[in-house]
């Protein structure tokens, strides 16, 4: 077997494994955020990051939800880390959002972050003050273990089929997931470009 016809057995493998009730409930409480006025916080780091932007522009543009990612400034974001160092950088710009309760802050990450081994730990700090502000948390993570999947409202966790994968699957497990959220009919408010022209 190549590692290409491993690599898409093993994406085959974790759809089949995907936690669909999880999905179904993040796709809820996304419905329950925007109805009720509040705002999706997306934070990752690393590739997520990148889909924390991709997320929130599908988000406001597809469904209609004001969204958000810190990242997106990094000006904002180097300053942040340069003077107040890395652990506080997105707990601080939640802090001057204002966020409050009926906010939801959705987290992107492979891990979710381990407060003990030290890795992400702007997200743990993130999801502490969510908590102490009153607003949910979301994530889409790679692991069971981590912060984010013990503590968030809920989480989708991607089945782990090879130890040695977890990474790139989770990453791009992430886009599967968020894509899948905003075409669901309790989020889409908006058609995208090309289903809505005609061949």
């Amino acid at each position: 077997m190549t590692f290409t016809e491993k690599y898409l057995a093993e994406t085959k493998a974790i759809v089949e494994r995907l936690p669909i009730e999880r999905i179904e409930a993040l796709a809820s409480l996304l419905a329950r955020t925007r109805s009720e006025g509040g705002r999706v916080f997306a934070l990752g780091v690393g590739g997520s990051a990148a889909n924390a932007s991709h997320l929130t522009t599908d988000l406001r543009r597809i469904a209609g939800v004001e969204a958000y990612a810190p990242t997106d400034n990094v000006s904002e974001l180097s300053a942040r880390v340069n003077d107040d160092g890395w652990t506080s950088t997105f707990a601080g710009w939640l802090k001057v959002s204002r966020l409050r309760r009926g906010d939801l802050v959705f987290v992107l990450s492979v891990g979710g972050g381990d407060r003990d081994r030290n890795i992400s730990p702007n997200l743990v700090a993130a999801i502490d003050y969510a908590r102490e502000a009153g607003a949910s948390v979301a994530g889409i993570v790679g692991r069971a273990d981590g912060y984010t999947a013990r503590m968030a409202d809920v989480a989708v966790v991607i089945p782990t089929v090879n130890a040695q994968t977890v990474t790139p699957h989770s990453e791009a497990f992430q886009a599967v997931i968020w894509h899948l959220l905003v075409s669901h009919p309790l989020l889409k408010q908006a058609e995208t470009k090309w289903e809505s022209v005609k061949p």
